[in-house]
């Protein structure tokens, strides 16, 4: 636990600019978030306060079991009674904990949220009995403090439907939710002051951004444009420093960086493999021949047996087409094939072409259970791809080779008509 000199004492509010207030909680103990993220130096859970003229409101709140602290340091500065707002960035639990209870000490207060998080916030409430008036907001949707103006920004899947921003116009601070956040616990606050988090920046954007890649980009549309003096995110330091950087950094994560790479009009195909004994790899071998001899096909072969499957999510999204190929085992696909589709879950996958083959012993059900799971995931699967028993003869290898230059011809066009697979042929021996 971080507790230098500089480290903010328990209930104490942080003045982040004139009228702006930090007072939300550190938890340095956690280190696993939601059962999936490793957390090695614990969170925080970032509210705010924004005084204007005509009353205060209160920008997220944090985690039930720290809501003591919240409202210690709220108390510091203004009463319950000025309060007139309550605005919900993201209604998750870490974020709306502690809203029951602001809601019965400030029962005047309005809460403002998201279109999409009218249901989630009767889900988070419904327990408590408290009653309230809450208001919708959109893209361009204001609310005015007297000499203070809160703008929304609806940046929906990041990385719930729910999430938005809200900009602080006249100082130029943007309230940003779990963008541009991450798991970092360190009590200075400011990210000129903390440690080095870089690792736990990139960590979070890739866990939680990174699924929503599409997403990312169109939010990054309407936050680049801002005036930015300061960004405070829902989680980690207070971004006072450089906050434009954070941004930049945001664009080359998300910005796609294949295009870039190939000519204009090339298709490009990934091949896949895990083998056994040496035989899919030759099948694998022979579909990449196959498909490299198609002009205007860039080609790639990866066995998966030396790499992590999560390590190629990028470079699917940004193909055309991919191939697999696995070997028959206990009557399956083995399991880092399936370890690769099953990272692939929320990339944007509808449309492109898919493809599987391998050998077998006895069985030789794995292509068709992969083809299946690519269906499933939207791919295009224009063909059975080829399964032979144990070694490949050359006749085999020349079909390998064969359907490697036919998936190559249906991503550049040059097949006269896609055969796309019909439901009968699935019936096969």
């Amino acid at each position: 636990m971080i507790s230098p000199a500089s480290a903010i004492p328990d209930g104490e509010a942080v003045e982040l600019a004139p009228g702006v207030h930090w007072v939300g909680a550190f938890d340095p103990s956690l280190r696993r978030f939601d059962l999936i993220l490793s957390t090695a130096n614990g969170t925080s859970y970032n509210a705010y306060a924004v005084r204007g003229s005509e009353g205060v409101v209160v920008v997220d709140t944090v985690k039930s079991e720290f809501a003591d602290v919240f409202f210690a340091r709220l108390e510091t500065i203004c009463d319950y009674s000025e309060i007139r707002a309550i605005v919900l960035n993201h209604l998750e639990p870490d974020h709306s904990g502690a809203l029951p209870e602001l809601l019965r000490r400030a029962p005047q207060a309005e809460v403002l949220l998201s279109t999409r998080a009218q249901s989630m916030l009767k889900a988070v409430t419904k327990a408590d009995g408290v009653e309230y008036s809450y208001r919708p907001v959109a893209t361009g949707d204001t609310l005015s403090l007297g000499d203070r103006t809160l703008r929304f920004i609806s940046t929906p899947f990041l990385h719930w439907p729910d999430t938005q921003c809200t900009y602080l116009e006249e100082l130029s601070v943007l309230f940003s939710g779990d963008v541009f956040g991450c798991h970092f616990c360190d009590q200075r606050l400011f990210n000129d002051r903390v440690g080095d988090f870089r690792y736990a920046f990139e960590y979070y954007y890739r866990h939680i951004m990174r699924p929503f890649r599409s997403h990312v980009i169109e939010a990054l549309d309407l936050l680049e444009p801002l005036e930015l003096a300061l960004i405070a995110p829902a989680h980690g330091p207070v971004l006072r420093d450089g906050p434009r950087d954070y941004v930049d950094r945001y664009r080359t994560l998300a910005q796609p960086t294949l295009q870039a790479e190939t000519c204009a009009g090339e298709k490009t195909l990934l091949i896949f493999y895990l083998s056994a004994y040496g035989n899919t790899e030759r099948m694998a071998q022979a579909v990449y021949a196959g498909a490299e001899g198609v002009e205007g096909c860039r080609v790639s072969l990866f066995d998966l047996e030396g790499s992590e499957p999560s390590l190629f999510v990028d470079l699917i999204e940004e193909a055309d087409g991919f191939v697999i190929g696995s070997p028959t085992i206990n009557g399956d696909a083995v399991k880092p094939a399936w370890d690769l589709l099953s990272s692939l879950t929320l990339v944007k996958l509808r449309g492109k072409l898919g493809g599987a083959f391998g050998s077998y012993g006895w069985s030789g059900e794995a292509v068709q259970m992969l083809e299946d799971r690519l269906r499933g995931l939207k791919l295009v699967v224009p063909r059975h791809g080829p399964k032979v028993k144990l070694i490949p003869t050359e006749e085999e290898l020349d079909e390998c080779r064969a359907f490697g230059r036919a998936l190559a011809e249906h991503l550049t066009g040059v097949a006269n008509q896609a055969r796309v697979v019909d439901f009968a042929d699935l019936i096969r021996p």
